[in-house]
């Protein structure tokens, strides 16, 4: 039986998240009418929802997928970290959160009015080095213990030490996954797979005419970086997988797309593991796939659980 087949037992895989973190809030309200001071919705507020976000959206997905996940990040001293405390505990996940007085814990405010987002308000600060060095001898200690490395970029100053960080697991005979940002990939030289979407690949080796032009562009990328595979995630495209022995691609599974946001947490969570279980890449990709499917069917920051991915492969 196949990896395709049967889902692997991924209570024994240990998977260690570092990157930037995040309070994803939602303020849920009615709207009836219309502002006498402004041509803009009314919001009667009626409830308020906090999810962890970025690399904890990461982290969550990971654990709610049964598999033993810690966390290692920066944020502020305030109340949107103690509510990222408390929310990732709730998840089972080993949360190593370090406190910079100096900054505010990254947080995104969405306004929902008949389940449609409104606005978007976002409060960010990047954290100083003092707190960043601190956080890399953790991650030397954390790193024996666990099977795989997931490097989570949102680009807001978590991982301005990606390129030793990659180089110690590496070194530690760790495999190293990234989701990247940014328009220079050459800070993840090393990595064992990168997971760009569409538009974060064309930033980096420009706009393809054909699957073949789009192959060429990938190798040359994966032969420069040292990289053995990028897994591209390309939205209704599905997922193609390019590596050591070739091409492999995964269709979209059609259904009903209600929100995309934390989409690619789950594929790289799921990805990873698949990976950490033991499954080949094409394989892991697979349930990444299935994954993506159910979870762009849910509202905000999401997650899918094992039982909804064995339901999704029958």
């Amino acid at each position: 039986m196949s990896g395709r087949d049967r889902l692997p037992d991924t209570a024994a895989a240990r998977i260690l998240v570092v990157g930037d973190v995040m309070l994803d809030r939602y303020w849920f309200g009615d709207v009836s009418r219309i502002s006498p001071e402004a041509p803009v919705p009314v919001v009667r507020m009626m409830r308020s929802e906090d999810r962890p976000g970025g690399a904890a959206n990461v982290a969550r997905n990971a654990s709610a997928l049964g598999t033993k996940v810690s966390l290692l990040s920066v944020v502020g001293r305030d109340e949107a970290a103690d509510s990222l405390d408390r929310l990732l505990a709730e998840s089972a996940v080993s949360a190593h959160l370090f406190r910079d007085d100096s900054v505010q814990t990254t947080l995104k405010l969405r306004v929902i009015g008949r389940s449609q987002q409104l606005l978007r308000i976002d409060f960010e600060q990047r954290p100083n080095a003092d707190v960043l060095a601190a956080k890399l001898d953790t991650y030397k200690q954390l790193l024996s213990t666990h099977d795989l490395v997931l490097i989570s970029d949102y680009d807001k100053g978590a991982l301005d030490h990606v390129e030793a960080m990659i180089a110690l697991a590496r070194a530690a005979g760790k495999p190293v996954l990234v989701d990247p940002k940014g328009d220079d990939f050459t800070r993840y030289t090393g990595a064992t797979v990168l997971t760009p979407n569409r538009g974060e690949l064309q930033g980096i080796v420009g706009r393809w005419r054909s699957e073949d032009d789009l192959a060429e562009r990938v190798e040359r990328l994966r032969d420069a970086l040292s990289i053995d595979a990028v897994l591209l995630t390309r939205s209704e495209e599905g997922m193609t997988l390019f590596g050591k022995t070739g091409v492999a691609h995964e269709p979209t599974r059609a259904r009903e797309v209600f929100d995309v946001s934390g989409a690619g947490d789950t594929v790289i969570a799921t990805f990873a593991v698949m990976l950490a279980c033991g499954l080949t890449p094409a394989d892991a990709m697979h349930w990444a796939n299935l994954a993506a499917g159910i979870v762009v069917g849910k509202l905000g920051t999401a997650v899918v659980s094992l039982d909804e991915l064995r339901a999704s492969a029958t």
